[in-house]
C-alpha cells in the first residue's frame, strides 16, 4: 500500500472485543485515555484520515477535537440517527417522525458534527446466508430521512443493506452506503448513476472466519456474495473506499484486513480504485 492509510468506518466508542462493557467504558462521558492511546495506535500504523460511524455519547466528537494532534484528520456525525423500534437504538439516537428525526439533525449540527449517519436497515444474520435481522425501513420514509439531511447542508452516510434499501438510498442522494450486503444488479446500477461511494466493510464478515461463533459455511457464502459484488462495482466504475467498522466484534482498531480483502476482490487495479474512492470520499467528508 503506497497512499497514506485511511479508515472510512470505525467507532471509537467500541473495541471489537465486548460492545456493552466498551460502551461502560465512556458512562460518565468519553474516556479521553481511551481515545488518546487508540488516535496514538491509528498513527503509528500511519493512518492519515479516519471517518466515525457514531455513537450517542461524544467519544467520536472528542476523538475529531483530538485527532490533529496526532496528525490525523478525523470526521464524526455526532449520533447516528434511527427510526424508534428499529436497529441502531444500541448506539445511536432515536426519532419517531420527520419533525423528530430533524430535530436530531439540528441537535448533532449544534454538536459539532460533519455529516449525519443514517441507519436504514437492519444487519446480517451470520448463520443464515440472505438473511437480515429486519427488513429495511419503506423507501419513501428513507427518500424524507435522507432529505431532511440534505435540505440541512449534510453529507449522508447510511447504514444499509438490501437492495431496495440502496435503490431508494442511492436515488434519493445518499453519499455513502456502509455495509451493502445482498446487493442485485439493479442496486449496484443506482448506486453508481448516482455517484453514491460503497464502503463495503468486508473485515465485519472475514475477520469471523474460524471464530466458532457463527456458522462458516455461511460466513464463507456472505463474504463472496460480498466481495464479488464489490469487483462487479467496481468494474462498473463504481466509487469503493476503505472503512473496517473497527470497534465492531472481531475488527480492532487499526485493523488492516480490509486492504487485503479488497485487494483480493479488487486485484491489481486495487490501489487505484481505492485511491479514486477515498478521495471522493474525502472531498465529501
Amino acid at each position: 500500500i503506497t497512499t497514506m492509510l485511511c479508515d472510512c468506518h470505525i467507532h471509537m466508542v467500541l473495541d471489537g472485543e465486548n460492545w456493552r462493557a466498551a460502551i461502560a467504558r465512556h458512562k460518565n462521558g468519553p474516556d479521553e485515555g481511551y481515545v488518546r492511546k487508540t488516535l496514538e495506535n491509528y498513527a503509528r500504523l500511519g493512518f492519515a484520515y479516519l471517518r466515525d460511524g457514531g455513537d450517542k455519547w461524544g467519544v467520536g466528537l472528542l476523538a475529531k477535537q483530538i485527532a490533529p494532534e496526532y496528525g490525523i484528520r478525523y470526521t464524526s456525525p455526532g449520533a447516528p440517527l434511527c427510526r424508534a423500534g428499529h436497529y441502531g437504538g444500541f448506539i445511536g439516537e432515536k426519532y419517531a417522525d420527520e419533525k423528530e428525526c430533524a430535530a436530531l439533525v439540528r441537535k448533532q449540527r449544534s454538536a459539532g458534527a460533519d455529516f449525519i449517519k443514517l441507519m436504514i436497515s437492519g444487519i446480517m444474520d451470520f448463520d443464515q446466508f440472505g438473511v437480515l435481522s429486519e427488513p429495511g425501513l419503506a423507501p419513501e420514509e428513507i427518500r424524507q430521512v435522507i432529505r431532511i439531511a440534505k435540505d440541512m447542508g449534510f453529507s449522508v452516510m447510511a447504514h444499509a443493506n438490501g437492495a431496495e434499501t440502496v435503490i431508494a438510498a442511492a436515488e434519493a442522494g445518499v453519499d455513502t452506503i456502509e455495509h451493502g450486503a445482498y446487493l442485485t444488479r439493479e442496486a449496484l446500477e443506482a448506486m453508481r448513476e448516482n455517484n453514491v461511494i460503497w464502503v463495503p466493510t468486508l473485515s465485519t464478515i472475514g475477520n469471523l472466519r474460524g471464530k466458532g461463533r457463527f456458522n462458516e459455511q455461511s460466513v464463507e457464502k456472505i463474504l463472496k456474495s460480498a466481495m464479488d459484488n464489490v469487483a462487479l462495482f467496481a468494474s462498473m466504475g463504481g466509487f469503493v473506499a476503505p472503512g473496517t467498522d473497527a470497534g465492531a466484534w472481531a475488527v480492532p482498531h487499526g485493523s488492516l484486513t480490509e486492504y487485503t480483502l479488497l485487494k483480493q476482490c479488487l486485484g491489481e487495479r486495487f490501489e487505484a480504485i481505492l485511491d479514486r474512492g477515498t478521495r471522493e470520499l474525502e472531498a465529501r467528508f
